[in-house]
């Protein structure tokens, strides 16, 4: 009989404590923050949005309903507790698996980790939800917000973010706008651009107009780099990307996948790396799949399965909306996911 949830994995894990905290993760390396401790609020694939390129596919509870999703006193005692590891990380970061302003205490836990740490504390949004005042006052005591924009016009938004049937594309830049007004700390606006739709530079020109209205600290150029939820959400090219940069006014930065630092690999130990492809020979897995399989968090699982990509060692394949990872050259399909499952 297949063992399903890697339980053998999973409790040795256990033993090191690793599945004590639910809602902090890390710190783990960041292209933009150096290396930074992640904080999740929100439950799995929550959020406002449900964009073509997300790396944790669809999302499976579209909402704006702000609500305490995860206690903010149970996040700020994992917090505590991780920093009294000694491990001091360049940011503490919200963001996670979901949309972390949907959490309605998320300026009590921004103020609360103020108060025991100097590290700077960084939110990570889609940006949806500024508009709403409460939501700009509980960002407040942030020292970077990075909201994104993905998109020029309605229409572009639809097909791209694919938002809540409440949000409209005017309403979302203005909330960015304002934000951006009001915020002491820095605002860097993050772009993802997708080949063919609004990676098209007629397209691009109209995301331009918007960023000087919204007057960012800096902007910052991304592609799609890892696999997404829908197979035809496509990557610009690194040539394409710098040539679009020009268009942008201010400081502007492109994003890119270096994979000749290997500074996450030499990180990932041997025994790590065999932890997941061990589950991967059983069957195909999501990263949701390898997070509960070995008690880590699904975003660190996502870290180890993106350096095993980029190692050559495991590759994805999108089915029903949700990124299934295989070891590459071995004979594991969906089929046989689906066999052990019943």
């Amino acid at each position: 009989m297949a063992d399903k949830g890697g339980m053998k994995i999973m409790a040795a894990y256990e033993s090191e404590g690793e599945n004590h905290f639910r809602y902090v993760y890390g710190p783990v390396p960041s292209r933009r923050l150096g290396r930074s401790l992640g904080v999740d609020a929100i439950p799995f694939k929550t959020c406002t949005f449900d964009c073509v390129y997300c790396q944790l596919g669809r999302t499976t509870h579209k909402t704006i309903e702000r609500k305490e999703y995860v206690s903010a006193e149970a996040v700020l005692d994992e917090v505590k507790r991780k920093l009294a590891e000694g491990d001091i990380p360049d940011y503490i970061t919200f963001s996670g698996s979901g949309e972390p302003t949907l959490n309605s205490r998320i300026g009590d836990m921004i103020r609360g980790i103020k108060e025991m740490t100097d590290v700077p504390v960084a939110v990570l949004t889609n940006g949806s939800l500024l508009w709403r005042k409460e939501v700009q006052e509980e960002l407040m005591a942030a020292d970077l917000v990075i909201p994104s924009l993905d998109a020029g016009d309605e229409q572009l938004f639809q097909y791209v973010n694919r938002p809540h049937g409440d949000l409209s594309f005017e309403r979302v830049v203005d909330g960015l706008i304002e934000f951006t007004r009001r915020f002491p700390g820095q605002v860097w606006l993050e772009i993802l651009l997708l080949k063919g739709v609004t990676g098209l530079s007629s397209h691009v020109e109209k995301i331009v107009a918007l960023a000087k209205r919204i007057a960012p600290a800096r902007i910052q150029l991304n592609t799609v780099c890892r696999p997404p939820a829908e197979e035809f959400a496509f990557p610009l090219s690194t040539e394409e990307m710098l040539s679009l940069k020009e268009l942008f006014p201010g400081r502007v930065e492109v994003i890119l996948e270096d994979h000749s630092d290997r500074s996450e690999a030499s990180a990932f130990s041997e025994s790590r790396e065999e932890d997941v492809l061990g589950l991967l020979r059983r069957r195909p897995c999501t990263s949701e799949d390898i997070a509960e399989g070995l008690g880590i968090h699904v975003t660190e699982a996502l870290k180890r399965l993106n350096v095993l990509v980029d190692l050559g060692k495991v590759h994805s394949i999108v089915s029903g909306g949700r990124n299934f990872y295989i070891v590459t050259g071995s004979k594991s399909s969906l089929r046989s996911q689906e066999e052990g499952d019943q």
